[in-house]
């Protein structure tokens, strides 16, 4: 299910607190320069008035015309009903707004809105890690393919999806996959995502540095402080992140023991992967506890960093093996080695999310 070939248009928008980004994609790309205008985020009469005036921005850019529209949208939402209720960043569409069958009366177009996590692992299962991985492993001749895909997004929150066999799985609620409201390990009263994102970190560093919390610099140059690269608290850069990746190992332990996939990082944190990946892994690959304190390993799998080469050799190589069907000549190979490996966005965290939405619109058409 790919349609890097495919020259169907779709139209998208990522939708943020500050700016409607409006573009269209074929083939796997986008075929104009992206249209951007400033968000409308009390009002929703000027709200829609300003989605509607995108949308007919791109089409009269187009040379073709485009066959749906499919895009990212901030929730609470009926996602597959088109049903949006935010009342975070986006207050007018709180109470239950009709975006989706708007938007179909609007433009005769059928219109599929998702959440932006999803579409992130949608267009890396479609595009990115996951037929990367499943290419290197059959380049080596192993056995071994992987179907299902679990993605995070790293940033301002702690966002999940998953796809497994080529479909995204929501749930009945619209509401899979949300990785953010697991416990957080190092503060069991809160929920994972205060100890997952941009405001974790600088209060990590602030709080293990002695200074304000305003003054604390931004993840990326934090990072940069812990790499000794900027000047700075290299102790209190290198305990910022490594509290990061143990509360997301923590959760990424807790949700793949359910899922068991490949793991796919993406959003604005996903680049400091060098300075949190080992503490993420050393997390997954702890032990846990019977009642009388015996030791366990916390999760089944191995885990492999697929960012770094070493790891990335050895999780491809495996363990494969011959053996014989009893009571026969006949062969069979297999990798008894049960492993997942993790890696960093393939795509880009923004283009994983437009090759989502335009797949997952296509799909949708041809099914």
């Amino acid at each position: 299910m790919r349609y890097q070939h495919d020259e169907r248009v779709v139209l998208t928008l990522d939708a943020g607190g500050t700016n409607f980004v409006f573009s269209a994609i074929a083939a796997n790309r986008e075929v104009i320069e992206p249209v951007r205008l400033p968000a409308e985020t009390q009002v929703l009469s000027r709200s829609l008035e300003t989605i509607e005036s995108g949308f007919r921005q791109v089409m009269d850019a187009l040379d073709s015309p485009p066959v749906a529209i499919s895009f990212a949208f901030p929730g609470p939402a009926d996602y597959p009903n088109g049903i949006i209720d935010n009342v975070g960043n986006l207050p007018a569409f709180a109470g239950g707004v009709a975006l989706g069958p708007y938007l179909e009366e609007r433009f005769g177009l059928p219109t599929f809105i998702n959440n932006d996590g999803d579409l992130f692992a949608y267009g890396e299962a479609i595009a990115g890690l996951l037929p990367q991985v499943n290419e290197l492993l059959a380049d080596a001749g192993s056995p071994k393919r992987y179907q299902t895909l679990f993605a995070i997004t790293l940033g301002t929150g702690l966002g999940g999806g998953l796809v497994h066999r080529g479909e995204l799985f929501i749930g009945d609620n619209s509401n899979a996959s949300e990785i953010w409201l697991l416990r957080n390990k190092l503060r069991t009263e809160s929920f994972a995502e205060e100890g997952a994102c941009i405001r974790s970190v600088r209060r990590s560093y602030a709080e293990a540095a002695g200074i304000p919390l305003e003054d604390s610099p931004s993840p990326q140059e934090i990072e940069s402080i812990a790499r000794g690269v900027s000047a700075g608290n290299q102790k209190a850069a290198t305990c910022a992140f490594a509290k990061l990746g143990e509360v997301v190992g923590d959760a990424l332990a807790n949700a793949i023991t359910l899922l068991d996939g490949l793991i796919v990082i993406g959003g604005g944190i996903s680049a400091a992967h060098g300075v949190f990946m080992q503490p993420l892994i050393d997390e997954m690959q702890s032990t846990i506890a019977t009642y009388d304190g015996t030791p366990m390993r916390r999760i089944v799998q191995q885990v492999f960093n697929l960012e770094s080469p070493e790891q990335s050799r050895a999780f491809v190589a495996g363990a494969t093996k011959t053996i014989l069907v009893p009571g026969t000549t006949r062969e069979i190979s297999y990798d008894p080695m049960k492993r997942i490996g993790i890696g960093t966005t393939v795509l880009g965290t923004s283009k994983a999310v437009g090759i989502g939405a335009y797949a997952f619109a296509l799909h949708h058409i041809d099914s």
